[in-house]
């Protein structure tokens, strides 16, 4: 014999169930005669009253049943609470947050009718429930607040969530039955009949759950002994989440001895095994074996919440916090996730050895969560190409907070509030990007407080809107490889030209993103790192800021600064977006889809404009080339310039008002947030044959640029395949950011543009004013190389006429002599290159040190 399971929640884990009643046993009038005096063999038994005098007064008459269910320790009555929260369902209307919100003072907009602050919201949320067979109803705890007569509710809700939230799950039941069944009565579209009667059964046999939020998030700092129990919210940043493992819900036991079965329900996150057979006949001790496969699992999984950098106190170590999630909150988030989360704040005693029951004074902390929520105010929403193909939207159905509700908003009465707010700003942003100047416009309102830099702010605008990700059948096996549609740029200019303030505003917009600084920052934190795992001793692995950035912007300032290891690590993730890890056992491939944003200076401070890029910046030519723009911020004096700087900075001291030096008016954070947004999940543009054709003409004058020079004995190249989809990238850019389908010629000529301005200033060859690539691309360029040739055959000539003497020639007095004969100076770093390229030919020697040192041809060489 088997007793039935009761449906128990893992995040509530209280200490009794509610008994499950529905409408048509409640409708069952109650018989006096049919009550539970039974013999044991089913007969029944009349036993008259005593005629004894009874020695109690006689109750007073009340409406208050003979037993009260209240929550221990409280004077909560059960059944009261169950009453509020089911007139709160039946009679919650929209007028009264909008009254509440007014009384707080908080923004508030007008209804487009009076129909529409009548409607009864969560009839309606209950009815798409069953539409949808979704079992979760998201509650805001705010109109709890503001809905006059269960105010009490809310403090109960908050303080005692375990008791609290079962009875609220079990009116949520009945209330779905009763609706369907009135809905049946009243031949509602879909519920007549025998599809009614299916729709009733199907609701008997769901679980439904109450998701309560909209509590105030504090500061995981301050989470006390105090909140113990107790509904909490905090918000943070998720680091790690592991495996979904599941955990045992009801334990099926079976007595070795005589086959007797027995379910066992979890108590407290316990579940007792019974000591012995709990059949009469047999009772035998120590008998019951647990079988697996008749057990009740649910999904459960452990994530680490960090603290938001901008939350942490100066001078403190973020704090992290344990959560555990179950059932449908199961891999909604993924580590980099800014998130809001309320649960219930729990402690469980450690103990010193797992074999002894002697505990630790300290106790251990987590919270189970109840719901979760999605993303950062002010910030960019999610890049939908690197999120899970089935969506990672919060389960359930009510207003869950996210930024917006597709799947609820067309035809539903309820939602019109919500539908009419998102079909508004909707409007306003396509009113946005018809304007004629969208581009000056949009790329002023970025870092508004930053003077000047037009250019360098339009290649960061692009770079957030981004192109698009594709995969190419044709492009090889498995479905062909994915080009990336991320943008990286690179700033290197003189100290205080504001990079690190671009850079610290566009780690605000971002939506997922890392900021590190290249002296602080190793190759490990950079990728991963493999750590043992506190509670199972295991050995896992951490991402680091670049995967938690996949999908976002990952921020790196200092880059010059960086150790060349950990600068090693950036040449995969730039090209193939990917991270592939070997170490401790562990062989994986981990995603780091993300645009990178560097700032670096120059080699001796300031830029040095007789120089190369190559050689003013501490960078691998390799590394160079992977930038799709790469932007030279120099500091120039110019009277004009420098005033206009001046009084703007002045001014962001005397007001808070910047003059962006246009007539442009600005847009708010928040609006251009949503702007990027919207043009990232809803416009995809693609590439017309304008446009194409523009592209290739684009390409091909660019390559041609070093190829026409009639003076150079060897072809320059001045552009490359990475140019050319670099172009390709800020071309859709451009077109998603004026929310355009088609890739049209004005994109492709305004991306050729600033491709060409980052080329014209990083390419350049200082000695001879033409733009070559192989700078970037090898670090030295096609005059360098003619030039090296040109000392190394007048530096063999040189020895050929000393070393007759039998001696070599001294250091300086070959620097001097080359310098005789060259119209143009000698370079000490160039003519040691060429002395060590020589030397590694075995055609000469170098010996002595410092201002000693003697150059000597090699004997048969």
């Amino acid at each position: 014999m088997t007793t039935p399971a009761k449906h128990r929640r893992g995040d509530i884990r209280s200490s009794f169930a509610m008994p499950t009643t529905t409408p048509r046993q409640a409708r069952r009038a109650y018989n006096a005669d049919m009550s539970d005096n039974l013999r044991s063999d089913g007969t029944r038994m009349s036993i008259p009253f005593s005629s004894a005098p009874t020695f109690s007064a006689p109750a007073l008459p009340s409406d208050e049943p003979d037993q009260v269910r209240a929550i221990w320790g409280t004077t909560v009555n059960i059944a009261e609470t169950m009453k509020l929260f089911r007139d709160f369902l039946r009679g919650f209307k929209p007028k009264y947050r909008v009254r509440h919100d007014r009384e707080q003072n908080l923004r508030t907009r007008a209804f487009s009718s009076p129909a529409e602050a009548e409607v009864v919201l969560y009839e309606t949320y209950l009815r798409i429930m069953r539409q949808t067979g979704q079992t979760n109803l998201n509650l805001d705890m705010v109109n709890l607040l503001a809905y006059p007569s269960s105010k009490k509710l809310f403090t109960q809700l908050q303080k005692y969530p375990e008791e609290v939230v079962p009875a609220m799950d079990q009116v949520l039941k009945d209330l779905m039955l009763e609706l369907a069944e009135e809905d049946q009565n009243s031949g509602m579209d879909g519920m007549e009949g025998d599809q009614g009667d299916e729709e009733i059964a199907d609701i008997m046999a769901k679980v439904y759950r109450v998701r309560p939020f909209g509590l105030k998030a504090i500061n995981m700092r301050g989470l006390n002994p105090t909140d113990t129990d107790k509904l909490v919210c905090i918000k943070g940043l998720v680091i790690r989440a592991t495996p979904v493992i599941p955990e045992m819900k009801v334990a099926f036991f079976r007595c070795l001895k005589c086959s007797h079965t027995v379910q066992v329900e979890i108590d407290r996150g316990k579940i007792e095994e019974p000591a012995k057979c709990p059949r009469d006949v047999c009772e035998a001790v120590g008998t019951m074996s647990l079988v697996h496969n008749r057990c009740d699992f649910s999904d459960r999984q452990v994530i680490r919440l960090q603290e938001t950098p901008d939350s942490v106190p100066d001078g403190q170590t973020p704090h992290t916090v344990t959560l555990s999630v179950y059932d449908e909150m199961v891999d909604v988030t993924k580590p980099g996730d800014r998130i809001i989360v309320t649960g219930v704040y729990r402690s469980v005693p450690v103990r010193v050895n797992p074999r002894q029951r002697t505990m630790k004074s300290l106790f251990k902390t987590y919270l189970d969560v109840v719901h979760t929520r999605l993303g950062a105010d002010g910030a960019l929403a999610f890049d939908r190409t690197t999120r899970p193909s089935t969506g990672d939207r919060m389960p359930g159905v009510g207003d869950s907070g996210d930024a917006e509700d597709p799947e609820f908003e067309d035809g539903i009465a309820g939602s019109h509030r919500r539908k009419t707010r998102k079909a508004e700003l909707e409007a306003k942003l396509i009113e946005i990007s018809r304007r004629h100047d969208v581009y000056d416009f949009l790329s002023q309102s970025l870092a508004p407080s930053i003077w000047g830099m037009e250019d360098v702010k339009k290649g960061v605008l692009l770079q957030l809107f981004g192109g698009t990700n594709k995969h190419i059948v044709r492009g090889g096996g498995g479905g062909g490889p994915r080009y990336r549609g991320d943008i990286n740029v690179l700033l290197v200019g003189d100290p205080g030209t504001s990079k690190s303030q671009i850079l610290q505003y566009v780690h605000k917009i971002a939506p997922r993103g890392v900021y590190a600084s290249g002296k602080g920052s190793s190759a490990v934190g950079l990728t991963a790192y493999v750590t043992r795992d506190p509670d199972s001793k295991q050995l896992v692995l951490e991402s680091g800021a670049l995967v938690l950035s996949d999908g976002g912007v990952c921020c790196i300032d200092e880059f010059d600064k960086m150790p060349d290891a950990t600068r090693s690590v950036l040449h995969e993730v730039m090209e193939q977006q990917t991270v592939s890890i070997a170490k401790a056992g562990i062989i994986t491939t981990l995603n780091a889809r993300t645009s990178i944003l560097a700032a670096a200076n120059p080699v001796e401070s300031r830029y040095n404009v007789n120089l190369p890029v190559t050689r003013n910046i501490d960078l691998p030519p390799t590394l160079i080339s992977r930038f799709d723009l790469l932007y030279l911020v120099l500091d120039q004096v110019d009277e004009t310039l420098d005033r206009k700087l001046a009084q703007h900075l002045v001014g962001l001291y005397l007001e808070d008002a910047p003059l962006t030096g246009s007539e442009y008016d600005i847009l708010p954070l928040e609006d251009l947030a949503a702007y990027i947004d919207y043009a990232r999940n809803h416009i995809n543009p693609v590439l017309s044959s304008e446009a194409s054709d523009e592209l290739v003409a684009s390409y091909v004058s660019l390559r041609s640029v070093g190829a026409s020079d009639p003076r150079s004995s060897e072809k320059r190249i001045t552009a490359t395949t990475r140019q050319l989809e670099s172009m390709i990238r800020l071309s859709e850019a451009h077109a998603r950011m004026r929310f355009a389908a088609h890739v049209e010629t004005q994109d492709v000529q305004e991306a050729c543009r600033l491709m060409r301005e980052a080329i014209r200033t990083s390419a350049m060859d200082p000695r001879t004013g033409k733009i070559d690539m192989g700078l970037l691309n090898t670090g030295t360029g096609t005059g360098q190389r003619k030039l090296r040739d040109d000392m190394r055959k007048e530096i063999l000539a040189i020895l050929e006429d000393s070393s007759g003497k039998g001696k070599g020639i001294k250091w300086g007095d070959a620097m001097r002599r080359l310098g005789e004969q060259s119209s143009i100076g000698v370079d000490t770093a160039e003519f040691a290159e060429v002395i060590k390229a020589l030397e590694n030919e075995g055609l000469l020697t170098v010996v002595g040190e410092r201002d000693r040192r003697m150059i000597r041809k090699v004997e048969g060489a």
